[in-house]
């Protein structure tokens, strides 16, 4: 319990201190309004689909460790939007998304391919930043023919490379274990607690913090649990699909050689890099930007040569 108070308190610490630099926000742009779908014998859980629903191939977005879809991806919806449909939705233990008796990528994977049925939507090229790049890589494992392209943007194929790793991560599954009911009590508390759609009008700093508050810190230890079994190195090399690698050049959170190592191994992949650290996403959106959207135009056309082929 100790160990969780005291990661969630350097969590909020951090992102309390980012959000108060608000001259590195740009204005908040409009975002589109979300809603919640049931999903039977899961959940319930919120989600935004944006966009037109002819032409280019839908993007299906997952956002990163203790953030929510839009706090993640609201610099570029409307980008994204023009010209694709987009979807986007809080993962289990995160935000208005499901809160479950344990957290695991594979749920969260299934979760997203029972929205796309609720939606009708047949494939997507899917989009993860940081804990979604990884949520990705297991929506493909297991959704393979659901997944047109991916998208994996300053994340990696494992967690757990090195010592202090190998040290940590036991040791947390070990806390996990005996304390997981409490910590699912606390977010189970939090989410009760939100207004039933989020604000999304607002001075920046201010929307942004409370986006941050409705993901309880009481789930970054069960989250980092699963994150820490994560491992697709042994499949990587089975991925067959377009893919584009987004890499944060001065990333401290997932080392940029741990990205490289996750590109390298993907048939075809490319490489797109951005000169900043792991929340570019959200603070260093002006230079990050350009080259996440880049790296999801290189997708699409990809699939569209791809497909032209095919046809032909």
């Amino acid at each position: 319990m100790l160990a969780a108070r005291l990661g969630g308190r350097a969590a909020v610490f951090g992102v309390r201190t980012g959000i108060r630099r608000t001259q590195r926000f740009p204005d908040l742009p409009e975002l589109p309004e979300g809603r919640f779908i049931d999903l039977p014998g899961r959940g319930e859980l919120f989600v935004a689909d944006t966009g037109p629903r002819e032409g280019a191939p839908t993007l299906l977005l997952f956002h990163g460790l203790a953030t929510t879809a839009y706090l993640t991806w609201f610099s570029t919806i409307a980008e994204l939007s023009r010209h694709h449909r987009v979807v986007l939705l809080d993962q289990r233990w995160h935000g208005r998304g499901i809160v479950s008796e344990h957290f695991s990528l594979e749920d969260c994977a299934d979760d997203a391919a029972a929205v796309l049925d609720v939606l009708g939507i047949d494939d997507v090229v899917v989009v993860g930043y940081s804990m979604g790049g990884a949520l990705a890589q297991v929506f493909w494992r297991r959704h393979a023919d659901r997944t047109a392209g991916l998208v994996l943007a300053s994340t990696a194929a494992c967690w757990r490379t090195n010592v202090g790793d190998a040290m940590f991560y036991p040791v947390l599954g070990f806390a996990n274990d005996r304390f997981r009911h409490r910590y699912r009590e606390r977010v189970g508390a939090a989410r009760a607690a939100l207004s039933e759609i989020p604000l999304t009008a607002a001075e920046m700093s201010t929307w942004a913090w409370a986006e941050f508050r409705s993901t309880s810190a009481w789930a970054l230890p069960e989250v980092l649990g699963a994150l820490g079994r994560f491992d697709a190195r042994p499949w990587l090399g089975e991925i067959d699909v377009p893919t584009a690698v987004v890499v944060t050049a001065r990333d401290h959170a997932i080392p940029t050689a741990r990205q490289r190592a996750m590109a390298a191994a993907i048939p075809g992949a490319t490489v797109h890099e951005a000169p900043g650290g792991h929340a570019s996403v959200v603070f260093d959106v002006h230079r990050w930007r350009p080259v996440f959207l880049a790296a999801v135009e290189a997708v699409v056309a990809e699939l569209a040569r791809t497909r032209e082929t095919a046809e032909g």
